[in-house]
């Protein structure tokens, strides 16, 4: 899903992306679409443990490279993240003025990747 350019400036998104797949390529490309610049955010390995448990993640952060922070240095209007986050707390929201949610592409899942 490609999404016509808009004048929003600096664009957000983050994600475990513990081992990328299409689903996660597709959430980028819309989220560039979006704006002039996109920012990517690694989550921290402690994030990713509390949301898909405790053998994860298969890459440290380090590996990943912890990014969260850079939404306030890189002042983004927008934050992108899958739907699957519509009714919970969206880590930095309150630092951007709108938050976009993406509709994941079904049976893509790093979770579901990592079991098969």
């Amino acid at each position: 899903m490609i999404a016509k350019k808009t004048n929003m400036g600096f664009i957000w998104v983050n994600g475990c992306f513990d081992v990328l797949h299409i689903g996660h390529i597709s959430l980028l490309e819309y989220a560039n679409s979006l704006g002039h610049v996109l920012v990517v955010g690694i989550d921290s390995d402690e994030r990713v443990k509390k949301l898909k448990g405790s053998s994860r993640p298969f890459n440290n952060q380090n590996d990943r490279k912890k990014m969260l922070e850079l939404i306030r240095s890189y002042k983004c209007d927008t934050i992108v993240v899958g739907n699957e986050y519509k009714d919970k707390k969206v880590v930095g929201s309150e630092l951007v003025d709108k938050v976009i949610f993406f509709k994941k592409i079904d049976g893509y899942s790093t979770t579901n990747i990592l079991k098969n």
